[in-house]
């Protein structure tokens, strides 16, 4: 008997959804825009939010590529910056060293400028010893890249240490802005996804006002009268959902040919992440989550001041 009333339970509800569906069906205009309405408002934030995340994995891999360098003084023969390059291969926080002579950097410098026949004519080698340093991994926060900077710049050999950070800490600076951004703003349009939803339903509960008198004077409970309203706002999350993960996709499938491109010219492997499973799974249950609440919160308003009289 219990699994008897289980059943019909289930079906009842089966039979509203399915009703509730039909009745967005029979209105196609108004439902239609109200759905995308929704998907726009979610895929704003959600498009944000994929792009913040890009820019973090790209501005850790430019993290991890940092290198601290270190210009040895030019009384330091070839043979000590060897020795202080060992050495400093066994600190901890340091993953990989190597020495440049000053006979390389020349050298190097002669391949990239193009200026062999001006540096011909120097008396001597301008250009000092390097040591180039790669911290480890777990080296990446901006005081430990500061305090490592700092100890290599009190060695005796050293006349200069060098680390360009501070293009990397404003990147960083304007990601944790741009995480408190997208987050009020996904705040604010969820809030008028609910004001959209709930406008929707107490419209919708005026043009069955008679209908719902009528259902209470025969008995109907206000779980019963409820029921279509929450199911008609779980539609309408749910499609917008839909809706704003394949307004997300496109819009990305739209830029990642120029940012590919762009990628390329920088001889980079960088590649936009997609992130279309989590937002299939994340937008439409967040749409879903929104449609409902809006839909109880509008119909536990309105159901009350309508009664038999």
């Amino acid at each position: 008997m219990a699994l008897f009333n289980v059943d019909n339970y289930l079906l009842r509800h089966a039979q509203v959804a399915l009703a509730s569906l039909g009745d967005l069906w029979r209105q196609p205009l108004a439902s239609l825009i109200t759905v995308l309405v929704i998907g726009i408002a979610l895929a704003l934030p959600a498009g944000l939010y994929v792009l913040q995340n890009n820019i973090e994995q790209l501005s850790g891999q430019w993290q991890q590529a940092t290198r601290i360098s270190l210009f040895l003084k030019d009384n330091v023969k070839d043979g000590r910056g060897q020795q202080i390059a060992e050495q400093l291969s066994s600190w901890p926080d340091i993953k990989k060293v190597d020495f440049q002579s000053s006979t390389q950097s020349l050298q190097e410098f002669r391949d990239l400028s193009g200026l062999g026949e001006v540096l011909d004519s120097l008396p001597e080698n301008p250009l000092p010893a390097v040591i180039i340093i790669e911290p480890v991994a777990t080296v990446t926060a901006n005081d430990a890249h500061a305090d490592l900077l700092q100890r290599l710049a009190k060695l005796q050999e050293v006349d200069l240490a060098q680390l360009d950070m501070q293009w990397l800490q404003r990147l960083q600076k304007l990601n944790e802005t741009g995480q408190r951004g997208i987050a009020v703003l996904a705040a604010m349009l969820s809030l008028s996804v609910l004001l959209v939803i709930g406008n929707t339903i107490r419209l919708a509960i005026l043009n069955r006002k008679t209908e719902i008198k009528v259902i209470k004077l025969v008995g109907g409970t206000n779980a019963f009268v409820r029921r279509p309203f929450l199911y008609t706002g779980f539609w309408y999350g749910l499609l917008g959902g839909v809706i704003a993960w394949l307004t997300v996709l496109i819009a990305l499938l739209i830029i990642s040919g120029p940012v590919n491109q762009l990628a390329a010219l920088y001889e980079s492997q960088f590649s936009l992440h997609w992130l279309s499973g989590v937002l299939f799974i994340a937008l439409p249950l967040c749409g879903l989550f929104l449609g409902v609440l809006g839909a109880w919160l509008a119909v536990g308003r309105h159901l009350s001041a309508i009664e038999p009289s």
